[in-house]
């Protein structure tokens, strides 16, 4: 469904991704883990055309998505929820829904009972503004809103950053449920150990490059990989 044929980013004379080649099937979960700086959130940005790649094509349900501006890809089926969550602060809850599904182009009535169903502590907060909610609160309300196009592929950029052990956990638990849904997810995630666990196929990223790649079992069973990495990251 979604496809990376050697993708490639630069930010001047530095290689921020250099010919990144990767595939996420429907309704699989992918994981692209690495060290801060190795390159997975400029592919994230590529792939959604937030930053423009030097060269390499992007493929999405069959269809290249190379000049397909950011804001179209939604309605294609393609959303992501950013690192630093992106949510409106000084709106509620409810309202941030309803902004998400205006955008979407998608009726309230329609959205409400199937976004609360998976987030009850929305519903439970649903009248209260985004500034007062938790991290972990304000990152469950990103990926609700991201829900709300009922999308066929969610990309994730670093879910886990900056919550407690237990409210990653909670997060975790709500994206697997997504997963379940039938929803493809491309995670891309610090937290290598994590990443193995819930994802069917992993890529480790090093200095703009893949290293690794592989059946997340098999990474995690890569003696490099646990000698380097897992322990690192």
């Amino acid at each position: 469904m979604l496809e990376v044929k050697d993708l490639c980013v630069n930010y001047g004379p530095i290689i921020a991704v250099n010919k990144l080649n990767l595939t996420v099937e429907a309704g699989q979960m992918v994981a692209l883990i690495g060290t801060n700086g190795s390159g997975k959130s400029s592919a994230l940005k590529a792939i959604t055309n937030s930053v423009l790649s030097k060269s390499g094509d992007v493929y999405f349900d069959g269809q290249c998505i190379n000049k397909v501006p950011t804001e179209k890809l939604p309605r294609m089926g393609l959303v992501s929820v950013p690192e630093g969550r992106g949510i409106f602060t000084n709106l509620s809850v409810e309202d941030n829904i309803l902004v998400a599904a205006k955008g979407a182009g998608k009726k309230m009535s329609d959205t409400e009972e199937r976004i609360y169903a998976t987030f009850p502590r929305l519903k439970e907060r649903r009248k209260q503004g985004g500034w007062s909610l938790s991290g972990g609160e304000q990152q469950m309300l990103a990926i609700a809103r991201a829900m709300v196009a009922q999308p066929k592929m969610l990309l994730l950029d670093e879910p886990s950053l900056g919550l407690a052990p237990t409210v990653v956990e909670s997060i975790f638990e709500v994206i697997a449920d997504i997963r379940k849904q039938g929803t493809g997810i491309l995670l891309i995630e610090q937290n290598a150990v994590l990443a193995i666990e819930v994802s069917d196929y992993a890529y480790v990223m090093r200095m703009g490059e893949v290293i690794l790649s592989g059946r997340s079992e098999d990474v995690a069973a890569d003696k490099d990989m646990q000698d380097k990495y897992l322990g690192a990251m």
